[in-house]
Order: C-alpha cells, then sequence, then structure tokens
C-alpha cells in the first residue's frame, strides 16, 4: 500500500474542493480521495456555499482565483456563518497575497503549481488540529480540560 494512502486512510474526513478548472478539481478530488479523504467539489462561489450548507465539511480546500464571488470574499463568507477550516489555493504566491488570504480567515495558504501528497498531508494536519479541539470536555471546580 501506498505511504500517503495508509498514512491517511483511518480518517475518513470530508473535504469541499472549490476551484473552477476542472482539470484541477479532477487532480485535487483523485489525490485527496486516494488519501483517504470523502471528497465532494464545486466549481464556483454559490457552488461553494451550497456545498458547505449541503455537506457539512470538515474542511474546504478553495481556490482564490474564482468567477464571480472570488475566494477572498467567499472565505469571508465562510468563516462568518461556520468554523470549518479552510486552505486556500491559489497561484498567486507574493507576501501581500498570501497576508490577504490568512487575513480572510484561511488556516493555511498554498501556491500553485503544488503537490498534491504535500496538500493532502496539510490538509491531514488541519483536521488533526481542528478534530483535536471536539473532545470531551472534563471539569474538576472551575477548571476544565
Amino acid at each position: 500500500m501506498d505511504r500517503m494512502q495508509d498514512s491517511h486512510a483511518s480518517h475518513e474526513a470530508h473535504l469541499l474542493v472549490v476551484d473552477d478548472e476542472p482539470n484541477i478539481r479532477d487532480l485535487l478530488a483523485s489525490s485527496l480521495r486516494f488519501a483517504g479523504f470523502e471528497v465532494t467539489t464545486a466549481a464556483d462561489g454559490n457552488g461553494a456555499l451550497h456545498g458547505v450548507d449541503a455537506a457539512d465539511p470538515d474542511l474546504i480546500v478553495l481556490d482564490v482565483m474564482l468567477p464571480g464571488l472570488g475566494g477572498g470574499e467567499l472565505c469571508r463568507r465562510i468563516r462568518a456563518a461556520a468554523a470549518v477550516p479552510i486552505i486556500l489555493l491559489t497561484a498567486l504566491g507574493d507576501e501581500e497575497d498570501r497576508i490577504a488570504g490568512l487575513e480572510a480567515g484561511a488556516d493555511d495558504y498554498v501556491t500553485k503549481p503544488f503537490s498534491p501528497r504535500e496538500l493532502a498531508l496539510r490538509a491531514s494536519a488541519v483536521v488533526r488540529r481542528t478534530a483535536a479541539g471536539t473532545g470531551d470536555v472534563v471539569s474538576n471546580g472551575a477548571l476544565s480540560v
């Protein structure tokens, strides 16, 4: 079994992939499925908003340069409505672009061209960190863990 598939197959997190380029969207979906994720896709901002509501994803991989509602604005809207983590995926790699993406609410920022394996590992790390905060709360007096 491939190391990438073996290291991720157990988490079964659900990802929403949003990219207007069909070839990139298909590559992302295939590589993330191979890594053990359940994947739903959308081609634009409206599809992404519907996907967030319908699929309740554990993570969104979001292209910044979408037609119509751009990824930065979409990231802000999603962040205002849900606590789902977001990885921005974009050809814009300047420091100002990365800062703008992170200020819009992204949890991570990956530039194109990208390594599908690295993206899958980043997605796994974000999902793992997010899931770690959703466990049981144990309280003893004023102390809660």
